[in-house]
């Protein structure tokens, strides 16, 4: 990966980024995030301090040749450097594919932390489309019976709402805990402190509430205090958990909602592919709303 070295916020050029909404049809809805093009080389402190300014759910900092369609990427929340991260990295192609121009569709290659990945994107009418290649999904444990009303309980949910299927950690980048219901989506939250431990117990580092009914979902940091708008990374999850428990079909694109709640309505498409036993890749996309243009004059110390 390439290596990042510090600026200080006295040497640098005005710093210039993108504001984009993800998995939206129109601006103001859908994960908005904040796009830097070109990195000059900051240090991940002063990455986390930008993001945390800029108050968006994530922030993406490129580095890349112009010519080049390898490109390297980090990710931050507001709290911390991200491994992987769905909705940044189909914003930063879509930037790019814009920055680059050209018509017909682009494909490119981030390499982020902990993995690399391809993203296609094109035009449509409204701004465009990305899809990412989140590759082969890891179905990592099951929730022993005998404990999925005390998973239930702390994400405020009878044991009753649960769907007849497994409780399963699926990781496509992220392990995700997928908690399959029926019912009580509008008044699921988290509601025990230990939430990180609890799902941690089973190797997840998240859970995921799915509707396998409405195909509509919620997520949430683990102290329940932020809700996420439209989670990329969970979806490939969701996908690969309703393709191999034969709740959709393979080969064929499914629309999950999320945001909702949130008072930002998302759409994300996800493609399972390959055998439900064995799925070989997990394509998840969304439309991308081009919605500001920014520029950074001073840099964190």
């Amino acid at each position: 990966m390439t290596s990042h070295y510090r600026i200080s916020p006295e040497d640098h050029p005005p710093l210039h980024y993108r504001h984009v909404d993800v998995f939206a049809g129109k601006a103001f809805t859908g994960n908005s995030l904040a796009v830097f093009p070109d990195d000059p080389g900051l240090s991940a402190a002063q990455m986390l301090r930008i993001t945390q300014e800029l108050r968006h759910f994530e922030t993406i900092f490129l580095r890349g040749n112009d010519e080049s369609q390898d490109v390297t990427a980090r990710v931050f929340d507001l709290f911390e450097e991200l491994d992987f991260a769905g909705h940044p990295v189909l914003g930063a192609a879509a930037v790019l594919h814009e920055r680059d121009g050209g018509r017909g569709p682009q494909r490119r290659t981030l390499h982020l932390v902990g993995r690399t990945v391809e993203v296609t994107t094109w035009r449509t009418a409204t701004g465009y489309h990305a899809e990412l290649d989140q590759g082969a999904p890891e179905f990592l444990a099951t929730v022993p019976a005998e404990d999925r009303a005390e998973i239930a309980a702390a994400l405020n949910l009878p044991t009753r709402a649960l769907a007849d299927l497994p409780l399963c950690v699926v990781s496509t980048g992220l392990p995700y805990l997928i908690v399959p219901v029926v019912a009580g989506l509008a008044e699921a939250r988290i509601v025990r402190s230990d939430f990180a431990e609890l799902v941690g117990r089973y190797g997840a580092q998240f859970a995921y509430v799915l509707d396998i009914e409405a195909l509509e979902g919620r997520h949430w940091n683990n102290d329940g205090v932020l809700e996420d708008v439209a989670t990329g990374s969970a979806a490939g999850c969701v996908g690969a958990y309703l393709a191999l428990h034969r709740v959709v079909p393979v080969e064929e694109e499914l629309t999950l909602g999320q945001g909702r709640f949130t008072g930002r309505p998302s759409r994300l498409t996800v493609l399972p592919q390959g055998r439900p036993d064995a799925l070989h890749n997990i394509r998840v996309g969304g439309d991308v709303s081009m919605v500001a243009r920014g520029t950074l004059d001073t840099l964190p110390e």
